[in-house]
């Protein structure tokens, strides 16, 4: 009769021990997936706030078209420069984003900065201060006779930072051309 109490004792502690296994895999198995959705959540952020940028580019591209060729060398409120600014260890620029124009869109809000591709303000030599855009002009028919047209069309910076939920954050650069 002893040796069948002793059996039972030991029976139960191996059921202990699998139960114990079971749990800790299911909470292995519950991490994994709440791991996934969250990496599945981020993304989807991130793919929200990319979608978002693109109202802060079109409303920089809309301001740097109305800017008059006589006030491109001057710098207008806090988000115009007609020079480029200093640059981030990332390549963005230096700026206090708080005083940076922001749009609501959604849940996302979404601020701009552009800057003129040029080291100074009074561009002299637009070939040597700024990054411009030249295009072949045919001279004749002739097509061995084509020339290069004087720059005529400057490069503008822009650079969009999104802030979202979670403190998602896109920053977006882009180049326009102008003239």
């Amino acid at each position: 009769m002893r040796n069948h109490q002793k059996q039972r004792g030991v029976t139960m502690l191996v059921v202990l021990i699998l139960l114990t296994v079971m749990l800790l895999g299911g909470l292995a198995m519950a991490r994994m997936t709440e791991v996934g959705t969250v990496a599945v959540g981020n993304a989807g952020f991130r793919n929200a706030a990319l979608q978002a940028s693109e109202v802060g580019l079109n409303t920089a591209f809309q301001g740097i078209a109305d800017i008059a060729a006589a006030d491109e060398g001057t710098d207008a409120g806090n988000w115009y420069w007609s020079t480029n600014l200093a640059q981030d260890a990332n390549g963005l620029p230096v700026v206090d984003w708080a005083l940076a124009p922001e749009i609501a869109v959604g849940d996302y809000r979404v601020q701009y900065v552009a800057e003129r591709v040029c080291t100074v303000a009074a561009v002299v030599d637009p070939l040597l201060d700024c990054l411009v855009r030249q295009a072949l002009v045919p001279a004749s028919a002739d097509p061995t006779r084509e020339k290069v047209d004087p720059p005529n069309s400057k490069q503008y910076r822009v650079t969009v930072r999104v802030t979202g939920p979670k403190d998602t954050t896109t920053f977006v650069q882009s180049l326009f051309t102008k003239g």
